[in-house]
């Protein structure tokens, strides 16, 4: 495995250009679709497994901060000068999806697809886990220290320290400070 990953950091340096921004030590694996590379602004250590899918469309930013790691087949969609931000250290599990824009659908009877898009930042705070398969929509901001469990969706705001549960997402715990201890 380590020899893949020496090839998948040897090509992340070749790509190095094309980003905004793309510090060192870290990889993307192979195969990957990126759209946008210019406006994809990535710290140190960012390892980012294979099948990823990362799209910028109008000038929207995606900056993921130092020491993240990506499961595989992650598909991030940012859109219209609003960013969507990782923050360091984060863990994020295979098959999730994180986006800040969303289909509008007040034209009924018209295709969704022709309808306007509406954008709202997005972020995913500090030292978070998420959770296999979860769905991050457009809008979340999670505090520092959250965790988000397998196959959840989320929309809205949370506070630093919490355990994030279900359809819709609800805290299911909360971190005490004083006692040390997971409430």
């Amino acid at each position: 495995m380590h020899i893949i990953k020496l090839f998948w950091s040897l090509r992340s340096l070749i790509l190095k250009p094309f980003f905004g921004y793309y510090g060192l030590w870290g990889y993307i694996g192979k195969p990957c679709i990126l759209l946008g590379m210019r406006n994809f602004y990535f710290g140190k250590k960012v390892r980012i497994y294979p099948g990823v899918r990362l799209e910028s469309h109008d000038d929207g930013k995606l900056i993921i901060g130092d020491n993240v790691s990506i499961g595989q087949n992650f598909h991030c969609i940012t859109g219209c000068k609003q960013e969507l931000i990782i923050g360091k250290d984060t863990t994020i599990s295979a098959n999730v999806f994180i986006s800040n824009i969303n289909h509008s659908y007040y034209l009924i009877g018209k295709n969704i697809l022709e309808q306007p898009l509406e954008y709202k930042k997005t972020i995913i705070g500090k030292n978070s886990f998420i959770g296999y398969g979860a769905v991050i929509l457009p809008g979340t901001v999670l505090g520092n220290n959250c965790i988000v469990g397998a196959n959840s969706v989320v929309r809205g705001e949370f506070p630093d320290n919490c355990v994030l549960a279900g359809i819709p997402a609800k805290i299911i715990k909360k971190y005490n400070k004083e006692t040390n201890t997971w409430n």
